[in-house]
């Protein structure tokens, strides 16, 4: 019965009210992932120091590629498992999901050692220096250890949401992110274990979350189950897998080798200081990205299911829908943030001279949000309906073919602002691309409803 139920509101319930009932639970699921590394990076600044601070940020890019196979694998099962339950194939979506899981598994285990091989080579390459380098090397050591649970805790979470279940995956990480917050007081503040706790408090979270998702598909409230016979390898699932969640995954890599070269140019040419004002530049865009992202969250199941089910009237209308909130959370968010620089900066440290670098930085790197939040909700509808090489293409031309060359040239000619002006000049040219695919992409729905 309440499979039927979730079916029923996926092809009959109010767009509108169907979009805000998964985009609450989503978005606080979400702002509760992105406290794991924020809180973290708020008690550093405010109890440890700017270069610890920078340390953390050295560490940020492995951090974002572990983030990428979760995304590989968990938005593409969820993608998957959503087009086949709107089919009606509970089976399937089941075997899928268990498919997953063996892929997660694997990949983090593969991580974890090459992690540790090449840490030194790592750390200098994503600009540690000789003031950062042991807060760096003692956090990476401890989330890589912890690479296994990162993974299957974000990524099947992701498939508790594909089969409507948006309020226990909210549930889940407000549990795993309130631990994390909880722990990163004692061991930061109170026990004084500096970035060593803070690495701790993470991997603990996430494998509390790792625990709780995958009980979640045992138990009574799950629409489809994960069964043992299931979690092996299948090379076609696989390659379906990883085809759906490519663009996420290539836009998490991409984004960690343009992290690097942004470490770099700030190394080069504003020093540690600029660094650890770019950690809280990262962290406030994430803040902003991932609150669109619980928008595609909340989108992704009702596209994916009426696109598998045929029905492209309610597709078309949730797009459009998501596109105007998306614009509505950009516009918000750089209102606030040209209008509020200085204390933002202070909520991760107060430093007169962290200040004077992290303010304009922050104004300028965000300032094109407001024409950024379309470009995600396109990508992520291209994935939902199965075309992600469509979303792939968006996020290589912003990430690749604009960012790095922008990067490697304008803090040549500008010094640091050159570095923060290259993130809102790619967002601007990326964007006339993106509103071009996105007219081919509603014409192309126009004539599925006609017929």
């Amino acid at each position: 019965m309440e499979n039927i139920n979730h079916n029923r509101a996926l092809s009959e319930k109010n767009i509108t009210s169907l979009l805000w009932s998964y985009f609450i639970p989503a978005f606080i699921g979400v702002m509760a992932n992105a406290l794991y590394n924020i809180v973290g990076r708020i008690f550093i600044g405010q109890f440890v120091g700017t270069d610890a601070l920078s340390g953390l940020t050295v560490v940020f890019p492995v951090m974002i590629i572990i983030m990428g196979f979760g995304m590989l694998f968990g938005i593409g099962a969820a993608i998957l498992i959503s087009i086949e339950l709107g089919k009606g194939n509970k089976e399937k979506a089941e075997f899928i999901l268990g498919n997953t899981l063996f892929l997660m598994v694997a990949s983090s285990l593969i991580l974890t050692i090459i992690g540790f091989v090449i840490k030194e080579k790592l750390l200098s390459s994503f600009g540690a220096t000789r003031a950062t380098l042991n807060y760096a090397d003692k956090y990476l050591s401890i989330i890589l250890a912890g690479t296994i649970f990162a993974l299957t805790g974000f990524g099947i979470n992701t498939a508790i949401r594909a089969e409507g279940n948006a309020r226990i995956s909210m549930n889940s990480m407000l549990l795993a992110a309130g631990l994390n917050v909880v722990l990163d007081a004692i061991f930061i503040i109170f026990l004084k274990m500096g970035v060593v706790g803070a690495g701790v408090a993470a991997v603990i979270s996430q494998m509390i979350l790792s625990i709780y998702v995958l009980y979640h598909f045992r138990g009574k409230k799950s629409v489809i189950k994960l069964h043992l016979k299931n979690i092996t390898f299948h090379f076609k699932t696989s390659r379906q897998i990883i085809s759906s969640g490519m663009a996420p995954f290539i836009m998490q890599i991409a984004n960690s080798f343009v992290q690097a070269i942004f470490n770099a140019q700030l190394i080069k040419h504003g020093g540690d200081i600029a660094v650890a004002a770019m950690g809280i530049i990262n962290s406030v865009a994430t803040l902003i990205v991932m609150s669109i992202v619980a928008l595609n969250m909340a989108s992704q199941p009702i596209i994916g299911y009426n696109f598998g089910a045929g029905n492209f009237k309610r597709v078309k209308e949730t797009l459009i829908i998501s596109i105007k909130y998306s614009t509505i959370i950009g516009i918000a968010s750089f209102t606030l943030i040209q209008l509020f620089p200085s204390i933002i900066i202070s909520i991760f440290n107060n430093s007169i001279e962290l200040l004077k670098a992290g303010a304009p930085g922050l104004r300028i790197f965000l300032a094109m949000v407001p024409f950024t939040g379309f470009q995600i909700v396109t990508s992520n509808y291209f994935q939902a309906i199965g075309q992600p090489h469509i979303a792939t293409f968006m996020t290589v031309m912003r990430q690749v073919v604009l960012l790095i060359p922008l990067l490697i040239f304008l803090p040549s000619v500008f010094g640091v602002t050159g570095v923060w002006l290259s993130a809102p000049i790619s967002d601007f040219i990326n964007g006339l691309v993106v509103l071009v695919l996105l007219h081919r992409g509603l014409k192309a729905l126009n004539l599925k409803i006609t017929i």
